[in-house]
C-alpha cells in the first residue's frame, strides 16, 4: 500500500510540506524580543516559504501564559507559544487558572524543548534552609516574583506554592515586589530591594550572580505531588552545582515552550508546521549556539521526536511528521 503524504516509507525523512493556497494566519508570541517571538518569527518565515503567493502571517504580542492559550482557545489567533507546556494541560478540562472556561478543542503541533525551573531563594542573612523553618520563624520577606494575577504563570505558580506551604508574606509583615518579567525581579534581588525571590529563567547570568549570598529552598514532596494532582504540573530537581555553591534539590517543573492551535486549524498547515519544527530546527539552534546548552532559553540540540512529546494531544497533521520520523 503506498504511504500517504507525509508518511515514511522509505525511512529517509518526512516528505517537505508545499501548500498552494495563500495562507492568512495570526500567531501569538511574547512581549516581542524573548524566546516566544522568536519561535514565531522562525515557523512564520519558513511556512511563508512553502505556502502559495499573498500569504499573509500576522504575530501578535501576547505574555506567553494563560492568555495565549485562552486566545487560541477562543479563536482569536491561529496558533500560539506559551510556557511552561505543562501548565497547557489544565485548560483542557477547565481546572485552576481555566476554572468556569475549558477548551477541550486544543491541540498541540509541537514542543520547543527549554530546561527551566520554577526556585524560591532567601538571603543568607535570614538562615533558612527550608519552608519549615521558613514557617517557624515567619520573618519579614521582600519577595520579588511575578504579578499574581491569573494570567502570569511566574506569579500563578508562586502563589500556589507559598499558599500550600502556608507562607504567609504579607500577614509577617512583609511585602511583594511584583513585575512581569524576570529581568526586573532578578534586579530587585542584586540591588537588595529583595530579600526573597520565586522565579523562572533559572539558566540567565543574574541568577550565577545571586547564588553565593542567597540559599535555594527545596520544595515540600506534599506541595509538589498536590500541584500534580490538581493541575498536571509536574515536579523536577536541581542538579547540585547548577547554582554556585547549592547542593541538588526538588522543585517545580517549567520547562519547555508549546505551540498551540486548535482541532480546527487544517491538517497540512499542521503538517506543514510540526516538519518546520523539526527539520529546520537548525535555524533557531544558531540563535542561541554562543550559550552552553545548559545555560540557553532554548535546550538545543533539538531532537525531533521530543519536540513531538506534548502534554496535550497533538493536531492529526502534526502528529503525522512526528510518526513519519525514522525509527532511532
Amino acid at each position: 500500500m503506498p504511504a500517504h503524504r507525509g508518511e515514511n516509507a522509505t525511512g529517509g525523512r518526512p516528505e517537505e510540506p508545499k501548500i498552494d493556497r495563500p495562507l492568512t494566519l495570526h500567531l501569538r508570541g511574547d512581549w516581542g524580543t524573548a524566546n516566544l517571538h522568536r519561535v514565531c518569527g522562525w515557523v512564520s518565515q519558513e511556512l511563508a516559504d512553502r505556502a502559495g503567493p499573498g500569504t499573509r502571517i500576522a504575530i501578535w504580542n501576547s505574555r506567553g501564559f494563560s492568555d495565549a492559550v485562552r486566545a487560541v482557545g477562543r479563536a482569536e489567533v491561529d496558533i500560539a507559544m506559551t510556557t511552561p507546556a505543562a501548565f497547557a494541560v489544565a485548560a483542557l478540562d477547565g481546572r485552576g487558572g481555566y476554572a468556569g472556561e475549558a477548551f477541550p478543542q486544543l491541540r498541540a503541533l509541537g514542543v520547543v524543548p527549554q530546561r527551566d525551573r520554577l526556585v524560591m531563594a532567601v538571603h543568607r542573612s535570614l538562615e533558612l534552609t527550608s519552608f519549615a523553618e521558613l514557617r517557624d520563624r515567619a520573618p519579614q520577606l521582600r519577595l520579588a516574583t511575578s504579578f499574581r494575577d491569573g494570567v502570569n504563570h511566574v506569579g500563578l505558580a508562586a502563589q500556589e506554592i507559598l499558599e500550600r506551604a502556608r507562607v504567609d508574606v504579607l500577614g509577617w509583615g512583609g511585602r511583594f515586589l511584583s513585575d512581569e518579567r524576570p529581568f526586573e525581579s532578578l534586579d530587585h534581588v542584586l540591588t537588595g530591594r529583595a530579600n526573597a525571590i520565586v522565579h523562572e529563567a533559572v539558566m540567565l547570568p543574574q541568577w550565577q550572580e545571586l547564588a553565593p549570598d542567597y540559599r535555594f529552598l527545596p520544595v515540600e514532596d506534599d506541595v509538589l505531588a498536590g500541584l500534580e494532582a490538581d493541575y498536571g504540573w509536574p515536579a523536577a530537581t536541581v542538579a547540585e552545582g547548577y547554582f554556585p555553591g547549592a547542593g541538588g534539590f526538588r522543585t517545580l517543573d517549567f520547562s519547555d515552550f508549546l505551540m498551540v492551535t486548535t482541532s480546527s486549524l487544517d491538517e497540512d498547515v499542521a503538517y506543514a508546521i510540526a516538519w518546520i519544527l523539526g527539520e529546520t530546527r537548525h535555524l533557531i539552534e544558531a540563535q542561541y549556539r554562543h550559550l552552553p546548552p545548559e545555560r540557553s532559553p532554548i535546550s538545543y540540540p533539538l531532537d525531533p521526536p521530543t519536540m513531538g512529546r506534548t502534554p496535550i494531544p497533538l493536531h492529526p497533521g502534526a502528529a503525522r511528521y512526528y510518526q513519519a520520523l525514522p525509527a532511532a
